[in-house]
């Protein structure tokens, strides 16, 4: 079981810093596991504050197509919820950065939820996001992922009444995921200008550090959102890099290589 807060203290450490949180995603096995462990390796070298690893899903509803196209590449090369348990055991000696499992409510529900996140700490995330869970069934995760040590993050929508704001809020821990922009993960223009306003109602109601993500995609769009949120979350962008170096044939080394120029800028614009 995972007892020492990685994810608390690199905020804590990273707040005394003057910096702004910069946590990057990635698709597990995407292209392979080999993939997967040398990316969260090289990021956190590069500075990241966590990283998301999320589980491949054939009926994501949260996710764009970017992610979506990611999950079924997997899902087709016989993919098991194994193989990256067992990845990231086997990265967590080697990676002092947070992990953060990104997972379907359906998959946890298959597994067992007990089961699940003592699994989950056991080979070393440090936190859990269950996009697709329905409030009313929020709590029982929230109290399974505190009991193994596991900090429990939801997503506040830019709609989200105050009051609903307040009550997922005080089933955080490790921070609250505020939602960019309106609908699925994907790359945008622009950022919806009622976001500074969202993140002011939302310290009123909460301690917890505020990390935004959902259509964040450039160092210019991270900077903006860094100067008024505690962290900031970049994900669709950092998989379609992928895909395009995929596609266009080159090594698995080369796209390494890209993509962690790219998260390397990301982190600087913080």
């Amino acid at each position: 079981m995972n007892t020492e807060n990685r994810l608390d203290a690199r905020f804590v450490e990273q707040a005394r810093q003057g910096r702004t949180a910069l946590i990057p995603y990635v698709t597990g096995s995407y292209p392979d596991l080999a993939v997967t462990r040398t990316l969260v390796r090289r990021f956190d070298e590069l500075g990241a504050t966590a990283v998301e690893i999320g589980f491949p899903f054939s009926d994501s509803i949260a996710d764009g197509p970017v992610i979506q196209d990611s999950f079924h590449r997997v899902l087709a090369k016989g993919y098991h919820v194994d193989d990256l348990f067992d990845a990231v055991a086997g990265l967590r000696a080697a990676v002092a950065v947070p992990l953060i499992a990104m997972v379907s409510h359906s998959i946890i529900q298959r597994i067992g939820l007990e089961r699940f996140v003592k699994r989950a700490a056991e080979v070393g995330f440090d936190g859990l996001i269950a996009p697709d869970v329905p409030f009313e069934e929020a709590s029982p995760i929230a109290d399974a992922a505190g009991a193994a040590g596991l900090k429990h993050i939801m997503l506040v929508a830019l709609s989200t009444p105050p009051q609903r704001c307040r009550e997922i809020a005080a089933l955080c821990s490790g921070f609250v995921y505020q939602i960019a922009v309106a609908g699925i993960t994907g790359e945008r223009n622009g950022l919806a200008d009622e976001l500074a306003d969202n993140l002011r109602r939302l310290r009123e109601v909460t301690d917890l550090p505020i990390c935004v993500g959902f259509g964040i995609g450039s160092p210019e769009q991270v900077g903006r959102v860094a100067a008024v949120a505690d962290g900031v979350i970049v994900g669709s962008a950092i998989v379609r890099r992928i895909t395009e170096g995929l596609e266009a044939g080159r090594t698995h080394d080369e796209i390494v290589d890209s993509v962690c120029a790219f998260v390397g800028e990301l982190v600087a614009a913080t």
